[in-house]
């Protein structure tokens, strides 16, 4: 299959694109810049120049390919609303292309999402929903829309914390804010929880979307419903030889700046329905051994 991947470059791309072409798939990555483009040459992928922005480009790359996976995000906090409405718009155009052609569209998602809906401490499943008003929310339900104009839609939620072998996701935030403050934080008794998942374990399972996803489907890319941030908080103390301290919510605003919000967010969320019906089990590092490696703290 010839696969169009935006986001080829970044954090889980990269091991997206791997996981394709060791399938057999032809990967087609978007590349902004010259640094993009010899990164996915020397992945083995194609490339195609454009950009979220250069709405022509992922027109042309959607409608040359067998299927399409949608990674892409601009990841500006301080420009959020811009950041999801630009996403919608690229979502809404690749899925104009794909319209009536029985061709994968697969988009990322994320778990956060649930808390607007979900009532505090309930588990989040695939059966749940968000409407339009939740951030992303609407790009969920274009996706879920484009299984009825004749296309294998589907989208992947992913929880805060990927993790793998580079730096990336919310535990990186708050070991950049350890380091700078002087001392490791959580909330409150630390008890609220983030699912996890290794970033390997996440590609494959945009593979298995991309392959078998029947249109419509809701998937959850979630290897563990939920790691306590207290613990996550001790393992980044005793790594970077800090105190670990347990904040108010009043404290926290100060610590953990506009961080905060997520720092004390309680997002459990299940992926045994993603399991049964793909036959996805995670088979690499949970969050705490991986982060006990070490290689998160070489920086």
């Amino acid at each position: 299959m010839r696969v169009f991947v935006t986001g080829a470059t970044g954090f889980i791309g990269t091991a997206v694109v791997r996981e394709l072409i060791e399938a057999g798939h032809q990967v087609v990555g978007l590349a902004r810049s010259d640094k993009s483009a010899d990164t996915l040459k020397v992945a083995g992928a194609k490339v195609h120049r454009g950009s979220l922005d250069d709405l022509d480009s992922l027109r042309s790359g959607a409608s040359a390919a067998d299927g399409v996976i949608h990674l892409a995000f601009k990841h500006d906090f301080s420009e959020f609303d811009k950041a999801v409405a630009d996403d919608l718009r690229a979502v809404k155009t690749m899925g104009e292309v794909l319209e009536g052609t029985g061709k994968p569209f697969v988009i990322t998602s994320g778990t956060l999402m649930l808390t607007y809906v979900l009532p505090p401490g309930q588990i989040g499943t695939e059966k749940d929903v968000v409407d339009n008003s939740v951030p992303r929310g609407e790009a969920e339900n274009v996706v879920i829309s484009l299984a009825e104009r004749g296309v294998r839609s589907a989208f992947l939620r992913l929880p805060p914390s990927v993790h793998g072998e580079t730096r990336a996701g919310f535990v990186s935030s708050l070991i950049d804010i350890a380091r700078d403050k002087g001392f490791s934080a959580y909330i409150g008794d630390g008890s609220n929880r983030w699912p996890a998942v290794h970033y390997l374990d996440a590609a494959r399972l945009f593979r298995l979307a991309l392959e078998d996803a029947p249109a419509g489907s809701i998937l959850h890319g979630v290897g563990e419903e939920g790691v306590p941030v207290r613990d996550i908080a001790q393992v980044i103390g005793r790594h970077l030889d800090l105190p670990v301290v347990n904040l108010s919510k009043e404290e926290a605003a100060a610590h953990f700046g506009f961080f905060g919000a997520f720092a004390s967010i309680d997002n459990t969320t299940s992926s045994a329905l993603t399991q049964e019906r793909f036959g996805w089990q995670p088979v690499h590092p949970k969050l705490i051994p991986d982060l006990e490696k070490g290689h998160y703290f070489s920086n």
